[in-house]
């Protein structure tokens, strides 16, 4: 199912032309026009999921094998020293574009892609209590 305004929609549907490396009945992986290191890529769901949160059961199962897929052609091609895959849900995780995507991105040696954080410190009484609490809302 499409959403008729959603751009990611008409890309992964073939209404709007894209560099595509890779496409099937679920996904088309799309090269980023805005990338981030050499390779870049993009996989974009053909049925619209806004988020994780959204993502059909089926979808969220095959998207992972299509990332590994399309990450061990980029090693062997690009000669990459390594991949990043990352997925944001939501604006404030750095969600752009609210069709659901992951993104591919090839790193090599002395790049210069941040993709880090300031580590924390764990309070191990509050992690147990978390730990509890998700546990409880997994069952």
């Amino acid at each position: 199912m499409q959403e008729a305004n959603c751009i990611f929609c008409k890309i992964a549907n073939g209404e709007i032309p894209s560099k595509t490396l890779y496409e099937d009945e679920r996904f088309r992986v799309i090269l980023d026009i805005s990338p981030a290191s050499k390779g870049h890529a993009i996989i974009l769901v053909k049925n619209h999921a806004a988020n994780i949160f959204e993502l059909a059961d089926e979808d969220a199962r095959e998207i992972f094998l299509v990332a590994k897929k399309v990450a061990t052609a980029m090693e062997k091609v690009l000669q990459c020293d390594g991949v990043n895959i990352l997925q944001n849900n939501g604006e404030v995780a750095g969600q752009t574009v609210f069709h659901l995507h992951m993104h591919i991105i090839p790193r090599y040696k002395g790049d210069s892609v941040n993709i880090s954080w300031k580590p924390q410190d764990e309070n191990s009484v509050l992690a147990e209590e978390l730990i509890e609490e998700i546990k409880q809302t997994l069952v």
